[in-house]
């Protein structure tokens, strides 16, 4: 039986599919372009399955083949999850010659690292003030891409809660602007 193949068009794929580095601080970006990248090469076999049996003498042609598949999947997946990993990160994770084991290990290295970012960044967001080094616009701006980074991390915050603490990061010279917003909010409500 012939194997057939689709065309991905490549515009498309090499424009969705630019793996970063992972750097600590990109993993969820980073799996998602990992997944989409072997996902578009039909590379993704192994993670998606366990390992078949290897097979034996007497094996059908179709377990064989099987297996093949399986073992050039892994093969694969593992070297391009491994060259998209910096050197201080790659020590950290556990080895492994299967590319579902070891996806399963940097998930678990990063599960407790989202969390700890996530900590870190509502701190920031909840502690920021407007120091005038820049405009209001792009203190705002830090503060809306703070609560985007946040989100990524599956930490919600409802628009109210965010426009709270870019009004309480103002300093006294906006409270008419505050009272504005608070006044016309209420009217809103009611």
């Amino acid at each position: 039986m012939a194997k057939v193949f689709t065309a991905f068009p490549t515009a498309i794929f090499n424009e969705n599919a630019r793996i970063p580095m992972l750097s600590g601080d990109n993993y969820t970006e980073w799996k998602e372009k990992v997944l989409l990248t072997l996902g578009c090469s039909d590379l993704d076999h192994a993670l998606r399955v366990d390992e078949p049996l290897i097979p034996t003498e007497s094996s059908m042609p179709a377990a064989e083949a099987n297996y093949e598949r399986w073992e050039r999947s892994n093969r694969l997946s593992l070297m391009l999850i491994k060259a998209h990993i910096s050197q201080s990160i790659m020590g950290s994770i556990p080895n492994s010659d299967k590319a579902k084991a070891y996806m399963k290990a940097i998930d678990e290295q990063f599960v407790s690292s989202d969390k700890a970012l996530a900590s870190t960044l509502m701190k920031r967001l909840s502690s920021m003030t407007f120091d005038r080094s820049r405009t209001v616009r792009e203190h705002i701006t830090e503060m809306r891409d703070i609560a985007a980074k946040l989100k990524s991390l599956e930490v919600y915050m409802s628009e109210p809660f965010l426009v709270h603490f870019i009004l309480k990061s103002l300093p006294a010279e906006y409270d008419p602007f505050k009272i504005s917003y608070n006044t016309h909010k209420d009217k809103m409500v009611n």
